[in-house]
């Protein structure tokens, strides 16, 4: 029998590209998810025998108890993301971030594989003199950072477990994310041939949406050399600082107006390079390059037609 996957957080932004991928690798998928955002992202996936989705909520222990059983590996990807989103409502972030974590720790059983993400915005406010690997203390500076940095540390306390430290995710996903950097500034170019941008200089990994997915995979695959370390996960030649990423984006938008400004700041304060060797010597690369996603992008926007409220 397949192995079964339980993907907490399965019809979000990662979540709906991982369930696809992971059912054609032919493992047997749960997916379980709260659908706050009343996103209908996994309705391409109801016809495969193989695929279930449970609605419920992370926080709810009789839920996780009864949904745990089954699972051989879980992949917790239910979050309140980003640091305006956890600031807007601290105690939810929380509560989700690393509460359900440590629910789900507590009621699993030891042979359950655990794959984690947490983001490299733990390392909070490195300079780019130096580059960030695992062994980098984290310092985040958000309160999203912080949640993420804590559950991390509960995960990789826990037995048969690995997590990774995520680079800024962009392409297309059927629960589409605009906040994401890469993801927000080509929807800009597309929409409206203009980018303003601050803190230019500042530098930051990044990683396509599918090379994620194909990286939770090749954890499960190769677990026994991998459990109980963290690993940063990132495109290796995608540390780039936001100009070098505007003039990347304008070589395919070619009357895209690109205007530098003085005010704004990142909550994050994202500006360092970042590793991702150890995960290389691990067996895994990302291979997707940043244009590459702005293509895709591109061609994914196109198709939206006329979003709601604008008049344009």
């Amino acid at each position: 029998m397949a192995e079964t996957v339980l993907v907490t957080g399965g019809a979000g932004y990662l979540g709906s590209i991982l369930c696809e991928s992971l059912l054609g690798r032919g493992f047997r998928v749960v997916a379980l998810d709260n659908l706050s955002y009343g996103e209908q992202s996994l309705f391409h996936l109801c016809a495969n025998a193989n695929f279930e989705f449970i609605h419920g909520d992370v926080r709810e222990e009789s839920l996780m108890r009864s949904v745990l059983g089954e699972a051989d590996v879980l992949i917790p990807l239910a979050a309140i993301v980003g640091a305006p989103a956890c600031d807007r409502d601290p105690t939810t972030a929380k509560s989700v971030n690393f509460d359900a974590v440590r629910l789900m720790l507590k009621l699993r059983s030891p042979r359950q594989l655990i794959v984690f993400p947490t983001t490299n915005s733990g390392y909070g406010t490195k300079s780019i003199a130096s580059t960030c690997t695992e062994e980098t203390p984290l310092e985040p500076i958000s309160h999203y950072g912080r949640t993420k940095v804590e559950a991390e540390a509960a995960v990789l306390d826990s037995p048969n477990a690995i997590t990774f430290r995520l680079a800024t995710v962009f392409g297309a996903s059927p629960r589409m994310r605009l906040d994401l950097m890469v993801n927000h500034f080509v929807y800009e170019a597309v929409t409206r041939r203009t980018l303003v941008i601050y803190e230019k200089d500042f530098k930051r990994n990044f990683i396509h949406v599918r090379d994620v997915a194909d990286c939770f995979i090749h954890a499960i695959d190769r677990s026994d050399a991998m459990i109980g370390r963290s690993y940063n996960a990132g495109l290796e030649s995608a540390n780039l600082s936001k100009e070098e990423l505007a003039l990347l984006i304008k070589r395919r938008i070619r009357d895209l107006f690109i205007h530098f400004a003085e005010v704004g700041s990142d909550p994050d304060k994202r500006n360092y390079i970042v590793s991702n060797q150890r995960l290389k010597d691990a067996g895994f690369e990302a291979r997707r390059t940043l244009d590459q996603g702005v293509v895709e992008l591109v061609k994914a926007y196109r198709t939206l037609g006329r979003v709601r409220f604008q008049n344009i």
